[in-house]
């Protein structure tokens, strides 16, 4: 998918539509989500692991899981935290207000996901929209990863139909 030229806006309808996991939610304590991102990544061997949102990847790197792209926004429930210690090769500093996706936004996103270096995109506003363009962008057998407030993680496996569907909620989206 080419880099739309205008903004998403998120509509009621899609906002109570996305508050439903995009993959599957793993709701355990946060030992046990460590532990199964762990083993799931040693038995698939995803191409590629992609995060979006603070807390999210401050739980991966807890268990030693290293990811190609970390999407943050330096937030946990639209209040500020202290930025999380990452070691990447490259940052991208992006402005994407709440309830929005940019066309900047979604730019970085597919410019990193052509990139092999570990990649931190830092977002001014707001990253809960951009796991859909970092799963437009994704390829075929990566996962993203993200955060679901007060359930858990949600770990999307990443196949055409997981795209086609993401295709389906953009297009809902107002531009």
């Amino acid at each position: 998918m080419n880099t739309p030229s205008r903004i998403y806006h998120l509509t009621n309808t899609l906002r109570a539509k996305l508050k439903q996991p995009l993959g599957e939610l793993v709701t355990d304590s946060q030992n046990e989500i460590g532990k199964y991102l762990l083993n799931y990544i040693k038995k698939n061997n995803p191409l590629k692991v992609f995060v979006v949102g603070d807390v999210a990847t401050a739980n991966i790197l807890k268990y030693g899981i290293c990811a190609d792209i970390y999407i943050v926004d330096n937030k946990v429930m639209r209040k500020p935290i202290l930025p999380v210690p990452l070691k990447t090769e490259s940052e991208i500093y992006i402005k994407n207000p709440p309830g929005t996706i940019t066309p900047e936004a979604w730019k970085a996103i597919q410019d990193a996901t052509k990139e092999t270096k570990v990649t931190k995109i830092v977002v001014e506003g707001e990253e809960d929209l951009l796991v859909l363009p970092m799963i437009m962008n994704a390829p075929i057998n990566a996962i993203v990863v993200y955060g679901q407030p007060h359930k858990g993680i949600v770990m999307v496996r990443i196949t055409k139909e997981k795209k086609q569907e993401i295709k389906s909620i953009l297009k809902a989206m107002t531009l």
